[in-house]
């Protein structure tokens, strides 16, 4: 039975008519065409389908869509029209963190839940906010340097 649901999602106001059970991910992606958002697992283990809901980095795989009813979700769309998103993806680039791009918008999405909350993290601390987010083409080497990069170019930015 459809359910009438209301959230915030990237910053605006939205509502759906939909099966409260459905996942968050299939309604990302196919009623609002989001599809940043990746199904990599199904399980909520490989990071692709992150997503930020009240600020909280969860696996959009996992979550029945009823769960965000009223509540913040931001997806890789929202997060790179941040200034630090910005700054992240820009320092995945050039940092050469990219390669078949499919985890890396979990990744930006740790990257950014890292950085918000620890401005000036650790190698370790870079590499355990980034765990559960798996890639299979680059490595974590580069991403790690990558995140050391946007970190100290956003200096100012993450320490607001």
């Amino acid at each position: 039975m459809d359910t009438k649901l209301t959230f915030k999602l990237n910053g605006r106001s939205v509502s759906i008519n939909t099966d409260p059970l459905r996942r968050l991910l299939d309604v990302l992606r196919e009623d609002f065409k989001l599809t940043g958002v990746k199904e990599g697992c199904s399980e909520g283990e490989c990071g692709a389908c992150s997503v930020l809901l009240n600020g909280r980095m969860v696996t959009s795989c996992i979550i029945p869509v009823g769960a965000v009813d009223g509540q913040e979700v931001m997806t890789i769309e929202g997060v790179s029209e941040t200034e630090g998103g910005k700054l992240i993806v820009e320092a995945f680039a050039d940092g050469g963190a990219v390669q078949c791009g499919f985890c890396i918008p979990g990744m930006v999405i740790a990257a950014y839940c890292l950085l918000k909350s620890n401005p000036e993290p650790t190698e370790d601390e870079i590499r355990l906010g980034i765990s559960g987010n798996i890639c299979r083409c680059t490595g974590y080497d580069l991403i790690v340097e990558s995140i050391k990069l946007a970190a100290k170019r956003g200096e100012k930015i993450w320490k607001k």
